[in-house]
């Protein structure tokens, strides 16, 4: 195993905990700021629109997706910083 993916995995973890934590938060900024009410609705709640439930999945995704993206690129560039080589 090359020493770049080794020193990434510890590095990968930690920033993908932190990563996790940021999009939360980011996404409950972004629900509120929306002018919805404090708690983005869950797919089995009954008492919200299916219009509702499902921009709030579309927003979540999109959030988590950006983020996750920049979590794993500043990762690897990390690692390059520490080992010379590119993570694979």
């Amino acid at each position: 195993m090359k020493t770049a993916t080794l020193a990434y995995r510890p590095i990968g973890l930690a920033f993908g905990f932190a990563g996790g934590l940021l999009a939360r938060a980011a996404f409950n900024q972004m629900w509120k700021w929306a002018g919805h009410e404090d708690d983005a609705p869950g797919a089995m709640d009954e008492e919200r629109t299916w219009r509702e439930i499902l921009l709030a999945a579309a927003l979540q995704g999109a959030i988590f997706a950006v983020v996750k993206a920049a979590v794993d690129r500043a990762g690897a560039t990390s690692v390059r910083r520490l080992t010379g080589t590119w993570p694979s």
